[in-house]
């Protein structure tokens, strides 16, 4: 089977790459920049270059495609709209795999996003949700909510250089999961029957509050948080004020999106039925306990190396 992958280079499309690699696809990665992209080609994938905003780039990187997994996003350093990419070059996409013949797509959306039909962002996953089941061909869909990789920069980071974490008043419990695990989940899909044209909540095995996983950090770390909270109506509106600018759009549609982890309901699911058709063990999934233990303990020993050299040559 060959893989097209759409947003390889991102935090979860190269860990899908990496064990589509390992598990003996082919692959071949959907990139805007080639050279920025090359480490995919180091792990053996092949590059060929795609602009989701571009649609007459994408029908020839669909040939000789069996499925597509489609883990891009628009990102806040992006030139043009979230919506010249989530929503038009999605259908763009949709509908030149129709013409191929694409056998799978495989699609990730945001958990309870129902709920928040109004953040612009989750507005789009919603709308490309719909044209994709609309649209006839063979799909897979997981509802995601935040990766353990997110929070090292939003957590960890901070504590260990002793700088600020701003965390909201208001939060709920957010299911957080391994990128690594996503991408299990997604390359089993391709062979397991009872996930055609299903839809799946995909989470980690708890959810955790902010107030938690910075007690966690502070633990093993053995350093103290600087936490400063910031209340929701500042939050709304700072989403507004960049929202008013056109260099602001994206990043008022990620302040939007911030939102959603702070309101409504947790960002959590039961995983037992999801666990079982995918034949998966769930006691095999990472656990933020064991992911955050391994950063901090690879950073701390790299820290007393560097210590015990600077000793030596004095």
């Amino acid at each position: 089977m060959s893989l097209l992958i759409i947003g390889a280079t991102g935090t979860l499309g190269r860990q899908i790459v990496r064990r589509a690699i390992d598990e003996g696809y082919s692959v071949k990665c959907f990139v805007r920049n080639l050279r920025k992209a090359y480490f995919l080609k180091e792990w053996g994938a092949e590059l060929i270059y795609g602009d989701l905003s571009l649609p007459e780039t994408i029908p020839m990187t669909l040939k000789d495609i069996t499925a597509i997994i489609d883990a891009s996003t628009a990102r806040p350093s992006d030139p043009y709209s979230a919506e010249q990419i989530d929503l038009d070059g999605k259908i763009a996409l949709i509908e030149a795999a129709k013409l191929v013949g694409i056998k799978k797509f495989v699609f990730f959306s945001v958990l309870n996003s129902n709920y928040h039909s109004n953040v612009p962002l989750v507005n789009l996953k919603l709308k490309l949700e719909s044209y994709l089941v609309d649209s006839g061909l063979n799909y897979t869909i997981f509802y995601l909510t935040g990766f353990f990789q997110g929070l090292i920069s939003q957590y960890a980071i901070p504590i260990l250089e002793k700088q600020a974490i701003w965390t909201t008043s208001e939060t709920s419990n957010v299911g957080y999961i391994d990128t690594q695990d996503v991408a299990k989940f997604a390359l089993r899909s391709l062979s397991v029957e009872k996930t055609n044209q299903k839809k799946f909540p995909l989470v980690g095995i708890r959810g955790w509050s902010s107030t938690e996983i910075i007690e966690l950090c502070e633990r093993l770390s053995g350093q103290s948080a600087l936490v400063n909270k910031i209340p929701l109506y500042a939050l709304r509106f700072l989403k507004n004020f960049t929202g008013f600018f056109e260099w602001g759009k994206n990043i008022s549609d990620r302040l939007s999106f911030a939102e959603v982890l702070v309101t409504g309901p947790n960002m959590t699911a039961d995983m037992k039925e999801v666990y079982e058709i995918f034949s998966f063990d769930s006691s095999e999934a990472s656990t933020l306990e064991r992911y955050m233990q391994d950063y901090f303990g690879r950073i701390l020993r790299r820290l007393k190396e560097l210590s015990d050299e600077k000793e030596k040559s004095l």
